[in-house]
């Protein structure tokens, strides 16, 4: 009897079908369903491709963009031009945020724009523009120093209009102690203990008034970021799990140890408590280090974009900063803490921006990340020049 072979199975391959390839989305349906823009232009910069964000962004069609300069839809001083020269020279990425865009063709935006030289092709540049990433936190940067200019405003006032006068409240309530009728004492202890409170107040917000100058040295920022764990994890995070991610790599900070401390100390600290509350099977907090090649930012008062290369991130899993308290979380007095006083996070974006940085964050439940970016030590000559000037002034 003839014996008639078993059909083999066929393999369970994703990418076979009945021995053929399964045809793969073409590069330019993947690139249409991104919700952000991207553009490539060739060597004299010319547009030879958008995908279809892209053709929303400029308000008109692939085929009557393609070939047209990208000089002629942006301005010529634009830093987007710069950044696409600057990528293909070096044959790198190189990514430029703060870029504010106003032409009748685009109307006003501001963005992060990315050059990237094309693997195959490297005098292509492939350019993403994105409205939602740091670009869009920049504007909270001048808020926050807005916010803390205020407060270091009202610091002053405090303890000039306010302190003084209620010491001598408080004397007057001491001595009229002595001269009322028994059951009226109570009175004046009332005005003595609300004044004491008062001036407590007080001294609590003379941290935002006007201090010595940063005693800058070159600062090996995984350091303090290891004595902030370790106080963290002999203190107020017990409860939680600190775990960190360094880059190895990182040049010296320039920056106020101290400070620096403080200024981790108490993201850390926040992000412990929100890690508490939010996740209490499995609180955990993340302290990670990166250094991005290429991101210059546009910081406020500051003409030129400047390069803030080292990033520091602190990530916990609670649940979240609200919708509402997003947009003045680094206002003076804004807390949802019990007791809170609401200067934690101002105080943090002072130091941060004497340190010449931008702090940033975003977030969603069992995901919030506070980002601080911040200048390094380019060189030793770099130091020397900066000491002489503090010394001059």
């Amino acid at each position: 009897m003839a014996v008639v072979p078993k059909k083999k199975p066929a393999a369970a391959n994703p990418g076979k079908a009945h021995g053929k390839p399964i045809e793969v989305e073409s590069a330019g349906a993947v690139l249409d369903s991104l919700n952000d823009p991207v553009i490539v232009v060739d060597g004299n910069g010319d547009i030879v491709y958008l995908n279809a964000a892209g053709q929303d962004f400029l308000r008109t069609s692939q085929a009557v963009l393609v070939g047209t300069n990208l000089q002629d839809l942006i301005p010529q001083d634009s830093p987007i031009l710069s950044t696409v020269d600057r990528s293909r020279r070096i044959g790198s990425p190189m990514t430029v945020h703060g870029v504010r865009l106003s032409t009748p063709r685009v109307g006003e935006h501001t963005v992060s724009v990315t050059a990237s030289p094309m693997i195959d092709r490297p005098d292509r540049i492939v350019l993403q523009f994105n409205e939602q990433s740091i670009a869009g936190q920049m504007d909270h940067a001048t808020t926050q120093q807005g916010a803390v200019r205020s407060v270091t405003a009202l610091a002053a006032m405090l303890a000039h209009e306010v302190k003084n006068p209620l010491s001598g409240i408080r004397g007057a309530a001491q001595l009229l102690e002595t001269m009322v009728p028994a059951e009226d004492r109570q009175l004046t202890r009332l005005i003595t203990e609300e004044t004491d409170r008062i001036v407590k107040l007080v001294e609590g917000m003379e941290i935002f008034s006007d201090r010595p100058a940063l005693d800058r040295r070159p600062v090996n920022i995984h350091e303090v970021l290891d004595r902030v764990a370790d106080l963290a994890r002999n203190g107020f995070a017990k409860r939680a799990r600190v775990v960190v991610s360094y880059d190895p790599s990182l040049p010296p900070v320039l920056g106020d140890r101290d400070q620096l401390i403080q200024i981790f100390l108490n993201l850390v600290k926040n992000a412990c408590e929100s890690a508490r509350e939010g996740s209490a099977a499995d609180p955990e907090v993340a302290i990670s280090t990166a250094y991005r090649h290429g991101v210059r930012l546009a910081v406020p008062g500051i003409e030129a974009r400047v390069h803030l290369p080292l990033m520091v991130s602190v990530r916990d899993n609670g649940n979240g900063i609200s919708d509402d308290l997003k947009p003045h979380l680094f206002d003076p007095f804004i807390t949802t803490k019990s007791g809170g006083s609401g200067l934690g996070l101002p105080l943090v974006a002072k130091l941060v921006s004497e340190h010449g940085g931008v702090i940033d964050f975003e977030s969603q439940v069992r995901r919030t990340t506070f980002r601080v970016m911040l200048p390094v030590l380019k060189s030793a000559q770099e130091l020397e020049a900066l000491l002489r000037d503090e010394e001059a002034s």
